[in-house]
């Protein structure tokens, strides 16, 4: 299944979106999400190179003999902070608010020295902008890829998709895995997600499984914002890099391209 629906808030404590040993869809990665009490202190010790990304509140990350404090007001407004940790690294995370994290972790002989990134390390750009008559711009977050990570297995990001306007377009694809999860404000918000050849109706934490360099565009309905989660699964010697855009659909980043109603009917 791809397309996984859910209706949110998640439960207090851990909610499993997927995970890695999956038989059918496998996208090579655990990913979930934990809801915390004001008050409440979590601890593990995963044997997984594991994401802590930071959704809403205020916690403290205690790992390794240090403690990096970090808090977050919206998803839509406000850089995120992540915690990246190697497998076998003990973590205590204590909620001085309700608090939301996304964990996603993956298998994989990596080491690396944990690293805490905050809201100012986050790279944040406004993509399609001045192209495709600002019908594609959005806000892109990378936390962490190949660029500032080399040692991991994964990619973490984030997108804020403005009204009416499509994301992940021109349709591209890629053979390394990937998973979507998606909010919206308003909450009551939505918007379509196409993967492969198949439609989906997109609303608030909902979540997609994108497989087998199948093309995955989607647009925002008008007066919603639409926010996601990307995370990528590096594959053995084929890391994610540059998506591959279908070639029919590329014409529409060229500078100085034509476009309806400029485009006449015998340019066509």
């Amino acid at each position: 299944m791809y397309h996984l629906k859910a209706k949110g808030p998640f439960k207090w404590g851990y909610t499993t979106v997927t995970t890695e040993d999956e038989a059918q869809a496998n996208t090579m990665m655990d990913f979930g999400f934990l809801r915390l009490r004001a008050g409440e202190v979590y601890e593990e010790k995963s044997p997984k190179e594991s994401a802590f990304l930071l959704m809403t509140g205020s916690v403290t990350f205690s790992f390794n003999g240090e403690e990096k404090k970090a808090g977050r007001q919206s998803l839509f407004h406000d850089n995120p902070s992540c915690l990246h940790l190697p497998p076998n690294v003990p973590l205590k995370i204590t909620a001085h608010s309700d608090v939301e994290l996304n964990i996603t972790r993956t298998s994989g002989d990596v080491k690396f020295a944990p690293k805490f990134y905050s809201a100012t390390d986050t790279r944040s750009e406004e993509r399609g902008k001045g192209t495709m008559q600002e019908t594609s711009t959005r806000i892109v977050r990378t936390i962490f890829d190949k660029t500032n990570a080399p040692y991991s297995n994964l990619v973490v990001g984030e997108v804020v998709d403005f009204p009416g306007k499509w994301s992940s377009y021109p349709p591209h694809h890629h053979p390394q895995p990937e998973i979507y999860h998606y909010r919206f404000l308003p909450e009551n918000g939505f918007g379509v997600g196409i993967i492969g050849d198949e439609a989906y109706l997109l609303t608030d934490h909902d979540s997609v499984k994108i497989l087998d360099s199948k093309v995955h565009p989607h647009v925002t309905a008008p007066g919603y914002a639409m926010y996601y989660i990307w995370v990528i699964r590096h594959l053995d010697n084929n890391p994610y890099g540059v998506p591959t855009f279908v070639p029919e659909h590329k014409w529409v980043m060229e500078e100085g391209t034509l476009m309806f109603p400029e485009r006449r009917q015998q340019d066509e």
